[in-house]
């Protein structure tokens, strides 16, 4: 017997499950919870279904369900048990973010212990946008024991033997089952015959469990899967980023030579008046780490063009932003020239706590077509560089890159706390407004400053317009921007 996933078009449309048993299709499953909230929008596409089956192979009873039913605890996994499924497979396309995968374990760890039922979870590995789906199934027995982890963004064949009599000798023991059982109503669930053949021969399986990987492992081969997914599933053979010897580019670069191969990664350096000496030697440093080519284009003369152009219109007025973003947008002009002239895709380097703040130029370092660290808070920037130079046994990201004072070196002396608070006090704020959607009261409760937390806030609200126009990248938090959070541009709401 196959379990193949499907959208089912009959009557409706239903995000489906075929049970296929000797070439033939012999039942379809209509997936019952159907999510609409943070990046789902199911019920917008599909019809619900409204009854759940159980399958009978030979002496074995097997429940069938996708994704979103298993989350609930009087959902079709219930149901099913209750009906006779020994085992229940659930099929699932399941999105990767931090925390999710303990927050999985312990959810079906529940589900089989509750129902008496032993659980494979199944999911799906691979990137589509912004999403990236991590692998991670699992197998439970019905006391909520791990039987098996299957490998984190890795595709992985499990084969495994299952108890069925300790399922047989549990709910013997369980006399809240039996009152449940005489109250569950036939029209709630059906046994849908599959085949009668019995395995004649015993097979005994060996298996071993992966490991979990630590929370920060997780996110690097998030980022590394998405980036490889996005790049050769949508035709790129090669991608190129703006090189600036910070901190951002730098992880950008080592994360597309891992997810691509340093042949496909081409770097460019693109220096003005205000670009330090460290600043190139970390460039130029990082790309022999990486063995990966690195072109030169100075915008100096390309500046000076920019400025007398604008002088009759500039005259008497002091340098602002204005001069520091033409500076980032002929970066964003000569990446995007490469990317039409050589077919190669832009990698953008802005990490969240840059984009939530609005600390980013329109067309200029946000130019390009894939987002990588979009979603990144600054503070685990570090963290992720850190551990890959661990993994490497040696600074990959060359070492001063971790420790120098941020700066977009786009005026003499430039640091990014000119503009921001410390990114150590800029991100908790971040996530307690964008993931955790604390209030103004909420978020000073937590000892945050009250002018900071103001400012903050207001930052984050202003620029929304622009982060409606960066291009995606990959989701590694709760809660992302874009499809996860959806805000209006034009808004005078304040929550304080």
């Amino acid at each position: 017997m196959a379990v193949v996933g499907f959208v089912d078009r009959t009557s409706d449309i239903y995000n489906a499950a075929a049970i296929v048993h000797n070439k033939e299709v012999v039942h379809v499953y209509h997936k019952m919870y159907l999510p609409n909230y943070s990046v789902f929008d199911e019920m917008r596409y599909f019809q619900a279904g409204d009854k759940s089956q159980v399958y009978k192979l030979g002496d074995t009873l097997v429940g069938v369900n996708i994704c979103e039913d298993i989350w609930y605890p009087d959902g079709p996994s219930r149901t099913q048990a209750l009906a006779g499924a020994e085992v229940i497979v659930n099929i699932n396309a399941s999105p990767y973010h931090i925390g999710k995968a303990d927050f999985r374990e312990r959810m079906i760890s529940t589900r089989a212990s509750d129902s008496s039922v032993i659980i494979a979870y199944l999911n799906m590995v691979g990137g589509q946008d912004e999403l990236v789906f991590d692998g991670h199934s699992l197998i439970f027995d019905e006391c909520g024991n791990l039987l098996f982890r299957g490998k984190q963004f890795d595709e992985e064949l499990i084969i495994i033997d299952l108890n069925l009599d300790a399922v047989f000798m549990r709910r013997l023991h369980d006399p809240r089952r039996r009152q449940e059982v005489f109250a569950l109503r036939e029209e709630t669930v059906s046994i849908v015959p599959v085949h009668d053949r019995v395995m004649q021969k015993k097979v005994k399986y060996n298996f071993n469990p992966s490991l979990p990987c630590s929370e920060m492992e997780e996110v690097y081969s998030a980022l590394v899967l998405g980036t490889r997914d996005y790049v050769l599933k949508n035709g790129f053979k090669n991608v190129v980023i703006g090189l600036s010897g910070g901190i951002d580019s730098s992880l950008v670069a080592t994360l597309a030579v891992d997810a691509l191969g340093k042949e496909r990664v081409k770097g460019l350096f693109m220096p003005s008046p205000y670009t330090s000496g460290e600043s190139r030697e970390d460039v130029f440093m990082l790309a022999e780490n990486l063995g990966i080519e690195v072109s030169e284009i100075p915008i100096d003369d390309i500046f000076q063009s920019y400025l007398k152009a604008l002088s009759a219109f500039f005259k008497d007025l002091s340098p602002n932003v204005a001069e520091e973003n033409i500076q980032a947008r002929i970066r964003g002009n000569l990446l995007m020239a490469m990317s039409n002239k050589f077919g190669w895709l832009v990698l953008t380097t802005g990490n969240k706590s840059e984009m939530s703040v609005g600390y980013a130029t329109l067309y200029g370092d946000m130019a390009g077509g894939f987002a990588i660290i979009k979603d990144v808070p600054k503070t685990i920037v570090y963290k992720l560089s850190k551990l890959r130079n661990e993994k490497a046994g040696k600074d990959l990201i060359p070492e001063r890159v971790l420790w120098k004072e941020p700066s977009a070196e786009l005026r003499p002396e430039q640091k990014d706390t000119d503009t921001l608070p410390a990114y150590e006090v800029l991100d908790p704020i971040l996530k307690a407004y964008i993931e955790e959607d604390r209030s103004f009261d909420e978020i000073i409760n937590l000892g945050c400053e009250v002018e900071c937390t103001e400012r903050v806030i207001d930052m984050i609200d202003r620029s929304e317009y622009k982060r409606r126009q960066s291009p995606p990248g990959i989701k590694i938090t709760p809660r992302a921007f874009g499809r996860d959070r959806r805000f209006p541009i034009t808004n005078k709401y304040r929550s304080y």
